[in-house]
């Protein structure tokens, strides 16, 4: 994080050094009062040095913004972001996010850490210190998140938590999922541990948790939570002492559920609760904004601009104890301030990040180039040739038919999967899928060379009638995660982003019809927001094409590694029953 000579900044607070930057004729959104007036900003450097009557810090080459009676609200927070699934790189990502007044987000940098290691979110973390984009890192509690262990690339240890909890950059341990801390997980006990010893807060990731099981897990520490599906699961959280997170993002949409909370129990708890986005992709951000557009929404649920411009900025700050850096326009902080004409509307003139201009009308004023990318962060998926053989069921089952779990996606909540009981029929010991009744493969290949596991199950909720999808970017793990009508097309897609090094890709046929490259890491790429809103758009048509009727086809099928939601999951290790944590046969018996 920034740092100015601290003698440099108590004389500019005094006056006695002129301002870099003074933004006048503005009207302060005050969210520490909570009052709205007409006030004058200044800035030396990153910093915000004085506020009110600013003439005093005027000098010969002082800059001038005339802010021409605009609302100066404080840069907003995104409070949880996976940022890795946007598809964009950091540079790309600030380029789709800082034009909507999104100055800092919180985020674990997890799929970075997974794929590249220390060494490769080191670099991530010099990447962004030179734009105007701040991310205030959580280490991992552990990693993988799956239970049981899937396999990744590199591990979070708590010999990791040991040094690197040291690191200036780690601000808390990032998404500590309650199941863990329940089970006693005994490496995160010791990442909780250290982080008591270091004065770190503990992220949580708490979702359907209440009664006793919230308690074990406020008990250990946890500070906040992003993962309320209703608001009375919100409400039982602030009422036990947790700092409440809502979630909007491109596939998950709880804001308007959770934030019931405020506006049909109490208003008064509005104080303890802030956004995040947890998941987003560049189509959605470019078409309707980030944290801008959670600021329009709580608006429009029957909340007051000021109360939902302190959930936007000073809650997020004070909950993830960065307050006194971020939140609020006041002197000492970082001048993260923007212009907006009306606050209803919340329509972003301009943005000014760390002290400098870098959005004006609406658009980015500066030239954002992606560093270069070393080896560290250039991908490689280490994955012998796959066959069409390896992607089927098989079965020791003498029957012809049998009886079959397969992993439903909910619709309406894609992060959670059903038990769906199906009878499928086997020809020559291979249970074959079932198009026509919805019933697909689904493999996640390991893809960092350390054992080759490509275990097949089942899936519905796709609809999918001919073809294969497959994506090296998948969290948790960030295995290659495919589904398919058929093996040959499953084999072709996975096959085929092995020798890419990562990316998306849609099979039919044996072609490649559709195919979107992530470099870096095998998870994002620099190229613009724009280019990845028109790719992944495109992708989602394709697979409409192709029977697909959910929102977002691709994405949804990234989540199946995901063993931190219930019912079901997928992981290089096969089939995983959240509720007893362990990997099971999808085939249950043969069929009467």
């Amino acid at each position: 994080m920034i740092k100015e000579n601290l003698r440099d900044l108590i004389d500019a607070g005094a006056a006695r050094i002129p301002a870099d930057l003074v933004i006048k004729n503005g009207q302060l959104v005050n969210v520490t009062s909570a009052e709205i007036y007409p006030a004058d900003i200044a800035v030396y450097r990153s910093r915000i040095v004085a506020t009110g009557d600013v003439e005093a810090y005027i000098g010969e080459n002082t800059q001038i913004i005339d802010a021409e009676n605009k609302y100066l609200v404080p840069g907003l927070i995104d409070g949880h972001l996976h940022i890795e699934c946007s598809k964009m790189s950091m540079t790309s990502f600030a380029k789709a996010v800082v034009p909507c007044g999104t100055t800092s987000i919180v985020s674990g940098l997890d799929q970075y850490l997974v794929t590249a290691g220390l060494e490769g979110v080191r670099e991530v973390l010099d990447e962004i210190s030179q734009g105007p984009l701040k991310v205030f890192w959580g280490l991992p509690f552990t990693a993988p998140y799956t239970l049981p262990e899937s396999t990744v690339g590199f591990n979070v240890t708590p010999e990791v938590h040991q040094e690197v909890q040291k690191w200036p950059e780690v601000y808390g341990v990032w998404e500590t999922v309650s199941e863990f801390v329940e089970n006693k997980h005994d490496g995160v006990m010791k990442a909780i541990e250290l982080a008591g010893e270091n004065n770190l807060p503990i992220f949580g990731c708490a979702p359907m948790t209440t009664g006793t099981r919230l308690n074990s897990v406020l008990c250990a520490g946890v500070r906040l939570d992003h993962e309320s599906y209703d608001h009375n699961e919100a409400m039982e959280k602030i009422r036990k002492g947790m700092f409440l997170l809502i979630r909007e993002s491109s596939i998950s949409h709880f804001l308007n559920e959770n934030m019931k909370v405020v506006t049909h129990i109490n208003p008064r708890v509005a104080r303890r609760v802030s956004f995040c986005t947890d998941d987003v992709i560049p189509s959605e951000i470019l078409e309707n904004g980030h944290m801008d557009k959670l600021i329009r929404m709580t608006i429009a649920a029957g909340v007051d601009p000021i109360t939902a411009i302190q959930m936007g900025s000073l809650n997020s700050a004070e909950a993830y104890r960065i307050d006194h850096l971020v939140g609020s326009i006041s002197p000492g902080k970082i001048a993260d301030i923007l212009l907006v004409e009306d606050l209803r509307k919340f329509n972003i003139d301009k943005v000014i990040a760390k002290g400098k201009l870098v959005v004006d009308g609406g658009k980015m004023a500066i030239d954002l180039q992606p560093p270069a990318r070393s080896e560290i962060l250039s991908s490689k998926l280490r994955i012998p040739s796959i066959t069409p053989a390896d992607m089927k069921v098989y079965t020791d089952l003498t029957a012809d038919k049998v009886n079959v779990l397969s992993m439903e996606v909910d619709f309406d909540v894609p992060f959670v999967r059903r038990r769906r009981d199906v009878q499928l029929n086997v020809e020559n010991g291979v249970v074959l899928p079932d198009v026509e009744n919805d019933v697909l493969y689904a493999t996640v290949v390991e893809r960092f060379g350390k054992n080759g596991n490509k275990p097949v199950a089942f899936v519905s909720g796709w609809k999918l009638k001919a073809g294969a999808m497959a994506s090296s970017k998948a969290p948790d793990d960030n295995n290659i995660v495919c589904i398919g009508t058929n093996s040959e097309d499953m084999s072709t897609a996975i096959n085929y982003l092995a020798e890419k090094g990562g990316g998306q890709v849609i099979v039919k046929d044996g072609e490649i019809i559709d195919f979107i490259h992530l470099p870096i890491c095998g998870v994002t790429s620099d190229i613009s927001p724009e280019e990845m809103a028109a790719a992944e758009l495109n992708m989602k048509a394709i697979a409409r094409e192709l029977g697909c009727d959910l929102p977002d086809p691709v994405f949804y099928m990234c989540c199946l590694e995901i063993t931190a939601i219930p019912d079901y999951a997928m992981t290089d290790l096969g089939a995983v029953c959240f509720a007893t944590q362990s990997v099971f046969d999808p085939v249950l018996s043969a069929a009467e």
